[in-house]
């Protein structure tokens, strides 16, 4: 009988874990891991600061930023699914993790079921670029050149399966041109090989963009969205510029492990989405180029199933594969 009332009390113990978990979530002065799948300098590394460093004093909590790059964003995505479930450990999601997983057949996890979506944290504009020595001051003349030159145009990218790598892929299919992609460990170094002119041609984020368009170091041609940005209001976007059919707006998420409770999943999820929504912050977002969301984790949820099938089709249609 001991033996019997040790079991069921253990087992009521184990049953009862989640739920004491998730109420005491989250411990003053336990640090919480921002997971960054890129390498620092680009916008998914400066969106994950700036949450931080809210959501560390609300917390009483050490925010770590832990950068890791690697596998279009992969090394990250892994690192978080694999996580103890206890919401400690969230990172920023991309169109990466959120929608173009298909593209890869071999990955140590999947996405859809290892992670879960906390959040739709922010929306933002790309902006295609060209090296100034390329002889093209518009889409259509880029269009023109790449052309005339199959395969011989390097464009770079934030690594496989990322938002600038999609962003391209989609620009190669409706634009019915060949660009080789060249990619990276984030957009902060393929920005740098840009701007040196190892490679000729990049569609990044128009937030990281700007300065080095503003400074001449780089051209501008088009961006990705229906509506130009104010960031770059001289700059046209791709759909005015002869491609009507193109359209791309990379998103944000915050996600965790899906095994995380739910009851901590919707702290997390009222929690920052006050941050991303509060008013003394609109001014940073609209710097950055970059238009905050929020909202419930089930419109992120939503949001990812459409995202899925548009770069689905897209990844299908090219042969797009990372592996």
């Amino acid at each position: 009988m001991k033996n019997l009332a040790r079991c069921v009390l253990l087992g009521v113990a184990i049953s009862a874990a989640p739920a004491g978990l998730a109420q005491s979530f989250p411990v003053k002065g336990k640090a919480i891991r921002i997971i960054v799948p890129y390498a620092p300098g680009g916008v998914a590394d400066l969106l994950s600061r700036i949450v931080g460093q809210r959501l560390g004093p609300l917390y009483g909590a050490q925010i770590v930023i832990d950068n890791r790059p690697g596998a279009g964003g992969h090394v990250g995505g892994e690192l978080t699914a694999k996580s103890a479930p206890d919401g400690y450990t969230i990172m920023l999601g991309t169109t990466t993790h959120n929608a173009a997983y298909a593209m890869y057949s071999k990955l140590a996890y999947s996405p859809p079921r290892d992670l879960q979506p906390i959040v739709l944290l922010a929306e933002s504009q790309g902006v295609l670029l060209v090296h100034p020595s390329l002889p093209v001051k518009t889409v259509k003349e880029f269009l023109a050149l790449a052309r005339a030159r199959p395969g011989e145009l390097n464009y770079a990218s934030a690594g496989p399966g990322s938002a600038t790598h999609l962003m391209a892929e989609l620009l190669k299919m409706v634009g019915d041109i060949k660009l080789t992609h060249i990619a990276y460990k984030g957009s902060g170094p393929a920005m740098i090989d840009l701007m040196s002119g190892h490679v000729e041609t990049m569609v990044e984020n128009v937030s990281t963009a700007a300065p080095h368009v503003k400074a001449g170091k780089v051209r501008a041609l088009g961006v990705t969205s229906r509506k130009r940005d104010h960031n770059l209001p001289e700059v046209p976007t791709i759909a005015q510029s002869g491609l009507p059919a193109y359209e791309a707006v990379p998103y944000y998420t915050m996600s965790t492990a899906a095994k995380v409770p739910q009851e901590i999943v919707s702290k997390l999820n009222g929690d920052i989405d006050a941050i991303v929504r509060h008013p003394d912050l609109a001014t940073r977002w609209s710097e950055l180029g970059i238009t905050p969301l929020g909202g419930s984790a089930e419109a992120a949820v939503k949001r990812n199933a459409i995202e899925t099938a548009t770069w689905t089709k897209v990844i299908k249609t090219a042969g797009i594969r990372a592996d």
